[in-house]
């Protein structure tokens, strides 16, 4: 009996184990795992890889150049900033994210932020540590319970945020063009179709939404001024949403109490930027996902996406260019 041809898979960036095992036990796979590759190897590897599993590294057409059997690509995690889509869709190769692996991951870290900000955290701490122990007679800290919450993007993310909010006892506002009103407050939570009266009453905006022509940079010098004097802003979603000169500018002044960032502009950050000079920034570096749980779930979804697309039955939920499909057709 005839072998069946092995079909490669390669994974360049560090994923958790569980995946890895997944794809090494799968029958008929042939796994380039990233212990295997240099940077010698790599350009013969991506010759012959069918399926590719990345996190930092960019899918861009050099890349695709090098890559002619290519036919799936699985993003591990959700965003997919460094993934050219329309030079992938031209070739007919799919591309496919984690959707349910890192929501609550990243939304636990929302709510860690907007906790850090309302109790001064970092600065309490770093004074204990200093030796200072004073309990302030007038405090600025403050309750999240009985506040007002605006979530922009009511996706996966911006859903599990909503309902932990409810449970601290905030008031839950939602912005999201596309999804109707009645099924916000079936929900539960009000809809805010008006963003800049919604803005002017939050005492909190967080943002879950994804990074694209009509929402880079829209925070921007005009958003921050409508937002509520003493609000605070919370991005765990992307940094290119964010104008942060304005965002600078308007936490200077005193008009934003704070923020709290898990994303900026340029990552890897290649040097420090002036919002690190603040102190009421909390910033963290693109970790919000990276729970030892979520990396799990991005690993293991990741390797189903690709044995369910290696099966010929590719997960639709998961899909950004379904229409990729057609190219091949």
């Amino acid at each position: 009996m005839a072998h069946m041809p092995l079909r490669t898979v390669l994974v360049p960036d560090p994923i958790h184990r569980d995946g890895l095992e997944m794809l090494r036990m799968a029958a008929g796979v042939q796994l380039l795992p990233p212990e295997a590759l240099t940077p010698d190897t790599l350009p013969a590897h991506l010759a012959e890889a069918e399926a590719m599993i990345v996190r930092g590294m960019a899918v861009d057409r050099a890349l695709l150049d090098r890559a002619p059997r290519l036919r799936f690509v699985c993003r591990h995690g959700v965003g997919y900033d460094n993934v050219d889509v329309p030079a992938l869709t031209e070739r007919g190769i799919l591309l496919a994210v984690t959707p349910e692996a890192n929501a609550s991951s990243v939304a636990e870290h929302t709510m860690m932020l907007m906790l850090s900000l309302s109790r001064q955290v970092v600065a309490f701490n770093a004074g204990v540590r200093r030796g200072e122990w004073r309990v302030p007679g007038q405090s600025a800290t403050f309750d999240l319970g009985g506040r007002s919450v605006l979530i922009l993007g009511f996706g996966r993310i911006g859903t599990r945020v909503a309902r932990l909010c409810a449970a601290f006892g905030l008031r839950v506002r939602v912005h999201d063009p596309f999804i109707p009103a009645n099924t916000i407050r079936g929900l539960g939570y009000e809809p805010a179709r008006d963003l800049p009266a919604a803005l002017a009453e939050a005492d909190i905006v967080t943002l879950h939404c994804p990074s694209n022509a009509e929402t880079r940079n829209m925070v921007d010098a005009g958003f921050l001024a409508a937002m509520k004097p003493g609000a605070v802003l919370i991005n765990a979603a992307r940094g290119t949403l964010v104008d942060e000169a304005a965002l600078e500018a308007a936490l200077r002044s005193g008009h934003l109490a704070g923020a709290g960032l898990d994303v900026v502009q340029v990552e890897p950050m290649p040097a420090p930027i002036p919002l690190l000079r603040l102190p009421n920034v909390v910033m963290t570096p693109h970790v919000a996902a990276s729970t030892a749980e979520g990396l799990q779930r991005m690993a293991t979804a990741s390797a189903r996406n690709v044995l369910d697309f290696l099966a010929g039955a590719p997960d639709p939920d998961a899909l950004i260019n379904p229409e990729a499909l057609r190219r091949n057709a």
